[in-house]
Parts: C-alpha cells; sequence; structure tokens
C-alpha cells in the first residue's frame, strides 16, 4: 500500500510549478485587456483659439497611456469631403487620403505615440481650418473631440481726415483691414473714457476678412492722446493706435482757421470782381460790334453814289430784279473796264451772255451766292455744279445736293460757312469756302448736265 502511494505523490509535486506559470500567464493578459478598455481619449473641454497664420497643437492623449505606434489613427472634419485631416496607420503617413487644404500642415508626435499621444500639429493656420476636429482610434473605439476657433487681426490706422475751424477741432479716422470675426472700433481719450464718435463702418471683403472704420472731432477740451481701439472678444485679440497732439496744437489750429477764412473770402471776392469785368468788357463789345455795320453801310453808300454821278449808264438797267433789300450792281465783259451803278444794299448781280434764264445774287460782305430762276419752270438741279473763282486763283467747285430744287420765279440760297443757313430744297451751305474781301474780283461758272454757262466777273466794292 504504501509503495502505491509514492508514486501518487510524486505526481503531484511535478504538476504543481506547471499550474502557477499558466495562472500568472493568464491573469497577466487579463490585466493587459482590462487596462487597454479602461483607456479614454482626452481632447479640450475649451475650444482652442487661434489667429490666422499662427501653428498650433489641438490636444489628443489616452489616459491611462497606451502604446499606440503600431495603430491606425486618424483625424477627421464631418463637414469636409474627403473628411481626413491626418491617417497614420503603422507609423506611415497617408498623405493621398488627406483633403487638399491640408497637405503639409498637420503631422503628429511620432516620438510619443508610445505613451499614447495622439494631438495634431496644424501650421499656418487659415480661416477655413475653422470647425470641430475628431480624434479616433479604430481599435480601441475610442474618439475625441477638438473645436479650434479662427480669427485674423491687425493693428489700426489713424489718419487726420480734416479740420473743422468753427469748433477749432480737428477730425480724425480710424481704419483697420485684416479682421475675423468681425470686430468692434472704440475711441478713447488718455484716461481711457470712450469719446463720441461717428458710426463705425463695417465691409467684409472677397477673403471673409471685415475692415472697419470711424471718425472723430478732437477738440481742445479733449486730452491730447487720443487712442484707437479695435477688439474682437471671441478670440481674445485687441490691437490699439495712439496718437499725441502738441499743447498749442489747438491754438494754432485756431489761428489757422480764421487765416484761411480770411483768405477765402479774399478769394471770392476778387473771382466776383474778375467776373465782373469780363462781363463788362463783354457788354462794351457787343455794342461796339452791332455799331460797326451801320457805318460801314452808311459809308459804302455815300461812296456808291460819289462815283455813280458822271459815270455812263451801259446796255440796260436791271433794278428791276432786284428787291428793295438788294443793291444792282452793272456787270461787265471782260473787254470793258467796271462800272458801278445805284447801291441800295449789299447785294451784287451777275449775269451771263449765254442763252440762259438764271441770274447770280452775290453778297458783298461774302454771306450767301444766291441764284435766281427768272422762268416760269421749275428746275431740278440734281448734279448741277457753281465754279467760283476769286482773283483768277484756284477755282472751288460746288456740287448741289439731289434734293436741291431752283423753282419757277423762285430763288435758291447757297450759304457761306458761318453766315447761317439750313439744308434743304432751296436752302444749302458751301462749306470750306471763305467770305471775299473787298476788291476782290468773282468769276462765276454754272455747269448743268449738259453745258457750261459763264457769268460775267462780279467786282466787290
Amino acid at each position: 500500500m504504501q509503495q502505491i502511494r509514492r508514486p501518487l505523490n510524486m505526481n503531484r509535486l511535478s504538476i504543481g510549478p506547471q499550474l502557477r506559470t499558466t495562472s500568472v500567464l493568464v491573469v497577466h493578459l487579463f490585466l493587459i485587456n482590462f487596462n487597454t478598455g479602461q483607456s479614454k481619449l482626452i481632447g479640450s473641454s475649451q475650444p482652442i483659439v487661434a489667429t490666422v497664420g499662427d501653428d498650433i497643437i489641438l490636444p489628443c492623449h489616452l489616459e491611462p497611456a497606451v502604446d499606440v505606434a503600431a495603430m491606425t489613427l486618424e483625424w477627421t472634419r464631418s463637414d469636409l469631403d474627403p473628411r481626413y485631416v491626418l491617417v497614420l496607420r503603422a507609423g506611415q503617413d497617408l498623405v493621398n487620403t488627406k483633403h487638399l487644404s491640408y497637405r503639409g500642415r498637420t503631422s503628429l508626435f511620432t516620438d510619443e505615440l508610445k505613451q499614447g499621444n495622439i494631438s495634431l500639429k496644424l501650421s499656418n493656420v487659415k480661416l477655413s481650418d475653422e470647425g470641430k476636429y475628431q480624434c479616433f482610434v479604430p481599435k480601441l473605439n475610442e474618439a475625441s473631440f477638438v473645436e479650434l476657433v479662427v480669427g485674423a487681426a491687425a493693428s489700426p490706422v489713424i489718419s487726420i481726415a480734416g479740420i473743422e475751424g468753427d469748433k477749432g477741432g480737428v477730425v480724425l479716422q480710424c481704419e483697420s483691414k485684416g479682421w475675423y470675426p468681425e470686430p468692434e472700433l472704440l475711441w478713447l481719450d488718455a484716461e481711457g473714457k470712450i469719446l463720441s464718435a461717428g458710426p463705425t463702418e463695417t465691409v467684409r471683403g472677397p477673403d471673409d476678412l471685415y475692415t472697419v472704420s470711424s471718425r472723430v472731432t478732437v477738440e481742445k477740451r479733449h486730452s491730447n492722446n487720443i487712442t484707437c481701439r479695435v477688439q474682437q472678444r471671441n478670440i481674445n485679440q485687441i490691437r490699439e493706435t495712439q496718437i499725441k497732439f502738441r499743447d498749442d496744437f489747438f491754438n494754432s489750429l485756431s489761428s489757422s482757421a480764421a487765416a484761411t477764412v480770411a483768405v477765402s473770402v479774399c478769394l471770392a471776392v476778387c473771382i466776383l470782381f474778375i467776373l465782373l469785368l469780363v462781363f463788362f468788357l463783354w457788354k462794351i463789345k457787343n455794342k461796339i460790334k452791332s455799331k460797326t455795320p451801320d457805318k460801314n453801310n452808311h459809308a459804302t453808300k455815300n461812296l456808291s453814289k460819289s462815283k455813280t454821278q458822271g459815270q455812263v449808264s451801259v446796255k440796260e438797267e436791271r433794278e428791276s430784279l432786284m428787291t428793295n433789300e438788294s443793291v444792282q450792281m452793272k456787270v461787265f465783259n471782260k473787254e470793258e473796264e467796271p462800272k458801278k451803278t445805284k447801291n441800295m444794299d449789299t447785294c451784287l448781280i451777275s449775269q451771263s451772255s449765254a442763252d440762259t434764264d438764271i441770274i447770280m445774287e452775290v453778297d458783298k460782305y461774302g454771306k450767301y451766292i444766291r441764284l435766281r430762276n427768272q422762268s416760269h419752270e421749275e428746275k431740278t438741279m440734281t448734279g448741277w455744279k457753281l465754279k467760283l473763282q476769286i482773283n483768277n486763283k484756284k477755282p472751288l467747285i460746288y456740287t448741289f445736293q439731289s434734293s436741291s430744287i431752283l423753282k419757277a420765279g423762285e430763288t435758291f440760297t447757297l450759304w457761306i460757312a458761318g453766315h447761317g443757313g439750313a439744308h434743304s430744297s432751296t436752302e444749302q451751305v458751301w462749306f470750306g469756302l471763305k467770305p471775299w474781301n473787298s476788291k476782290d474780283t468773282l468769276q462765276f461758272t454754272l455747269i448743268t448736265n449738259n453745258r457750261e454757262i459763264p457769268y460775267d466777273p462780279v467786282y466787290v466794292l
């Protein structure tokens, strides 16, 4: 019986150490699994505030710490497509999965992954980076959220916008460009008290950045130090610019304002005096101009009368062809000496030795040329031309328009440019022809559709 029991005791002793080793391994694995299951991802309970251009860190880590170097790690934004800001798998950054706007700007602390630090480094922050980010470890099925608030700030600029001489004050303008979100603008005196100013003008640009500006009138009763403050409380940003005036600034401003007013009054009086002088001279000139033609007409009539006396009349008198407002002048052949007839006005007559019933009436002051139809038939002047040679110089030619009509017993007037007239069937303007002068000789030739009609020369008195 004793021999049988010994082997049993020996077997029991040999199994004991194996059971203890197995138990230790089981407990160790249980503790690892237990600890891993208890780890939580911790982010930030408060929003992370950044300004444009900053380099920031979005916090995220495991507690208790777990080595995640070999795991897949993800940072995402649900409002993006694709939503991935960063994906790390087995230590490799999967760049192709990132949203384009984050490429080259996001990374992790790879040397701290063993301690469970999964914080995201984001460089050169943009306005578009603002949003809610998720830190996620798929293997542990753990996620944490971090909110990023992005702002932009810029220092204001103060300039002098004007001077109010009546109040002895100066108008200051403050402007600040490149803010986000929309800021507020304040004017402060040296003691930090808010000054009463005009409304703040706000403009949002195409880059979503705000520009704010405001004006304030500073008088002598205010302090010499004035501050323009622009602030945005959501991103905890404040920018200030200060301007300081000399102690005697407002005194000199008042004296200079008075001098400016005096100069302005003197300048206004001088301008008024010049205008009156110009008007007075203009009136005198018009009076002289209005009297001159009457004197010339009177002198011309006296001269005509003196020359008419003692002269021999020529072939026939043509006074019946003129109106009461016309002066008749005898026309001579080229071989004859010019002889003058009784003058009553400024019109000179030229007839043709050819067989024609159209006579030429010419204003001696170079205002018009008038063709008179003495027949009982209407004449269409389409294609007709009038050639004028002054003092045997190069002839000038006028072509009548297709609408030109010379009615029976009536006239067609060709006005010299600048002396009246209009475009119609019985009135036209000869552009390019200048008025003739006294003692000029005018030679007309009327070119119709079938012949040329030369006219006797006209001698201008």
